[in-house]
């Protein structure tokens, strides 16, 4: 089996919970212990500023030293002495262990604190609830000093007034929070705007075990039947190295309308046959990419998969990039939604567009050319759902 199989397989995410995760620092890739080799062959390369880097006698002491210490066995009593520290170490892990168990409990706590809040949001969005004049005046100076403040938007709501008896809540709030996230909207294609359009709240839930659930509700829609769309992030049950430790995450079905599916495309192409001149239509399936491929979470697939080098990094990637935009779901989206659709989270947040160059590696970069033995016109080939795919247009 290839050995770059085994080593995805046996790779786990460390989940901070309940602290964020940045999109910035991936998970997956977090543990790494040099060996003692490692340092060795270092150690040649070794400068030391100030006054030792113009003392060669100096120098020729520390790193003989050090190489005593590196390179060679150590002393019974010094090593004696290094086990002592890693029983210290160990307790401390013990005591970080409890440390994440109580937080996490924290954070269920304030989670159910911060519910009427969401609910009221969830209410105001839909039109359900309209806020009083002393909760309009509070939030108005929310801003009030900010550099990024929202004084045109004002304006033309005050031009709308006589408009204003036909718009029920806040059109299109969750898609436009959504597209405001640099990471996020990388995955939102123009075809998913109208289903999106129709998303009424997002919000999370703990799981009895370490995890939790983000929770998709829409309203009714041309594309799928489903009310709520889930998915589930799940931590292995025990704490390792005082951290939650992420194993898998778990979408949903979404039940498609007919030919409304997001998640495929069909493509035409017409064929010529060479011996008798005659064309044809001959379609396609194949996937597109979509904001609703997050439902379908990669896997990690079995011991006995047989993966090259490419197909292991671009597995890394994938799943890291998943975790990563379930955490912004969690720690920034649900929390702080009325930023991302004002785009004041994107001066605080710090986003960088370097950040999210190739985290959703597409399924379609490979062509597929097993075809028959035809002589085929490409001309009228359609592209895939979500290729070159224009701005995603709101009204």
């Amino acid at each position: 089996m290839d050995q770059q199989a085994v080593d995805i397989k046996n790779k786990k995410a460390t989940a901070p919970t309940p602290q964020n995760t940045p999109i910035n620092t991936a998970p997956i890739n977090s543990h790494f212990n040099p060996s003692i080799s490692a340092i060795t062959e270092e150690m040649e390369t070794i400068t030391t500023p100030g006054a030792a880097s113009g003392n060669p006698a100096l120098m020729s002491m520390l790193q003989g030293k050090l190489g005593n210490l590196v390179g060679e066995p150590l002393p019974a009593a010094v090593q004696r002495r290094i086990n002592g520290l890693k029983y210290l170490q160990s307790k401390h892990t013990e005591l970080e262990g409890k440390f994440q168990e109580e937080v996490l409990a924290l954070e269920k706590k304030y989670l159910e604190l911060y519910r009427p809040y969401y609910d009221k949001r969830a209410e105001v969005i839909a039109g359900k609830y309209e806020p009083t004049e002393e909760e309009v005046a509070i939030g108005a100076k929310v801003d009030e000093d900010s550099d990024n403040e929202q004084e045109p938007a004002v304006e033309k709501i005050e031009e709308d007034k006589e408009d204003e008896e036909n718009v029920t809540g806040i059109p299109e709030f969750w898609l436009t929070a959504l597209k405001t996230h640099p990471q996020i909207s990388e995955t939102i294609s123009e075809e998913d705007c109208d289903a999106l359009k129709h998303l009424v709240d997002i919000r999370m839930t703990y799981l009895e075990k370490p995890g939790f659930r983000i929770e998709f509700e829409f309203s009714e829609n041309d594309y799928f039947s489903n009310k709520v769309l889930t998915k589930t992030y799940h931590y292995q049950d025990h704490v390792s190295g005082g951290d939650y430790v992420y194993d898998f995450a778990e979408g949903c079905e979404i039940n498609w309308k007919k030919d409304k599916d997001l998640t495929v495309t069909v493509e035409t192409k017409k064929q010529r046959h060479k011996g008798t001149n005659k064309t044809r239509v001959v379609k396609r399936t194949v996937p597109a990419e979509t904001f609703f491929n997050f439902f379908n979470p990669p896997t990690i697939p079995d011991e006995e998969a047989d993966l090259d080098e490419d197909e292991a990094e671009g597995l890394d990637a994938k799943l890291e990039a998943d975790y990563e935009m379930g955490e912004e779901f969690k720690e920034k989206i649900i929390p702080h939604a009325v930023d991302f659709f004002t785009g004041k989270a994107l001066d605080y947040e710090d986003y960088e567009e370097d950040d999210f160059e190739d985290d959703f590696p597409s399924d379609d970069d490979e062509e597929d050319d097993d075809e028959e033995d035809d002589d085929e016109d490409d001309d009228d080939a359609q592209p895939a759902k979500g290729e070159n795919a224009p701005e995603c247009k709101q009204s």
